[in-house]
């Protein structure tokens, strides 16, 4: 069995260190002390930082126990509080019903569902708002109360009802019964709220 020959060394020859001149060392030194370091750290204290941390063991942390976070407690927004209603005063419910004041517009709804009529109601306030109207008259029909048939007077007897939801409260300051020359019992004199701006 043959012997692999031995295989070539093909590495760069080594150099040898030529010592400086003194011409060469004296530039060399006065370069080195015109150069400043970039890391702010000197290398003393690195170095001291180094032995000091060999000397000292190591102690590893103990970990800290992470609490688990309470969830925050969504506050509610504030709706804008909807104004109270308030009765039309004694003189203008006179004036009105005297006709020295005058009625702006007039809502009859005799004969309608109370799905059509809380509808057009609020359809007919909405306008009378947005048209800078002060006073309107409802008519919502007498309707017969304890009568054979339970739905007559149910739109004398919602309207008023409606009047003091929230969605109308926006739209109307206050309301009253209607003077007998009006429809009485049958019919609201409603004011309405004015608009802002």
């Amino acid at each position: 069995m043959k012997r692999p020959a031995p295989i070539p060394d093909l590495s760069a020859p080594s150099r040898r260190k030529r010592a400086l001149s003194e011409e060469e060392r004296a530039l060399w030194e006065s370069v080195a002390k015109q150069v400043k370091p970039l890391r702010k750290k000197p290398a003393q204290a690195k170095a001291h930082a180094a032995s000091h941390d060999a000397a000292t063991p190591h102690i590893a942390a103990k970990p800290v126990p992470v609490k688990p976070q309470t969830p925050v407690k969504a506050v509610p927004v504030p709706r804008p509080q909807v104004p109270p209603l308030a009765p039309i005063g004694r003189r203008e419910r006179a004036k009105l019903s005297r006709g020295r004041h005058e009625i702006d517009a007039r809502l009859d709804l005799h004969g309608m569902t109370q799905t059509r009529a809380h509808r057009v109601l609020f359809d007919f306030l909405q306008r009378a708002h947005h048209d800078g109207l002060t006073f309107v008259l409802v008519i919502t029909g007498k309707g017969k109360v304890g009568g054979a048939d339970p739905e007559r007077g149910v739109l004398r007897r919602q309207v008023p009802e409606w009047l003091s939801l929230p969605e109308f409260r926006s739209l109307v300051v206050g309301f009253e019964e209607a003077h007998i020359g009006h429809g009485g019992e049958g019919a609201l004199y409603v004011r309405v709220r004015r608009a802002r701006g």
